[in-house]
């Protein structure tokens, strides 16, 4: 899987000045659905040669990925919204969407509400999925899309932060890794701290009652 990775970066920095904004949105469309395309290696390379080679702007690649964000996860939305729960439960175990993984979004979206979308556009897992049960609750359309416009735009900015950093540290990519591994390392323990709280543990007590 790393080997797949490696070649997906270098095909991405290879053709991201040529396909620029367009790129990137649709990148991160793909990235709210259910395809497993990690937003981590979309947004920081994009900022760091906006940084470095000025072929795009920082804010434009923030703006990019948070609206290729909202397209996916409306995508999601409607697609649940139109097809029904039925449906979502009996055949998105064939596309990697467990039964269990539904209910547990489901139990986050009935807890949490629209703040409970802000903040699964900054978890694992539950930020590919939240608009599955948000379409199927009929959650009022243009809440979900302030919140996820906020979410992404936050966490794309998260991103972008880290990879202006490298282009201000060129020394990060040059073999001197420990700071930014550093940084990186505490964003990761944080996300697994309030996916642990807010997910994992909610979604164990739901499943006691």
């Amino acid at each position: 899987m790393s080997d797949l990775w490696q070649q997906f970066s270098q095909w991405y920095l290879s053709v991201l000045g040529d396909g620029g904004y367009p790129l990137i949105m649709a990148l991160m469309a793909l990235e709210s659905t259910i395809v497993p395309l990690p937003s981590e290696i979309i947004i920081p390379p994009a900022a760091y040669l906006a940084h470095t080679q000025g072929v795009l702007s920082v804010s434009g690649v923030v703006l990019a990925g948070t609206i290729g964000s909202w397209l996916g996860a409306t995508l999601m939305y409607w697609g649940a919204r139109l097809l029904g729960r039925p449906f979502v439960v009996r055949f998105g175990p064939y596309v990697g969407i467990a039964a269990v993984k539904i209910e547990r979004a489901e139990a986050w979206a009935a807890h949490y509400g629209t703040a409970g979308v802000f903040l699964s556009r900054l978890l694992p897992v539950i930020r590919h999925l939240i608009g599955i049960p948000a379409g199927i609750v009929r959650m009022d359309f243009r809440w979900y899309s302030i919140a996820t416009l906020v979410g992404s735009a936050f966490w794309c900015s998260v991103l972008a932060w880290l990879g202006v950093t490298v282009g201000k540290n060129p020394d990060l990519l040059a073999g001197s890794l420990h700071r930014f591994a550093g940084m990186v390392a505490l964003i990761g323990l944080a996300l697994a701290a309030l996916y642990y709280v807010f997910v994992h543990r909610h979604a164990g007590r739901s499943g006691r009652h």
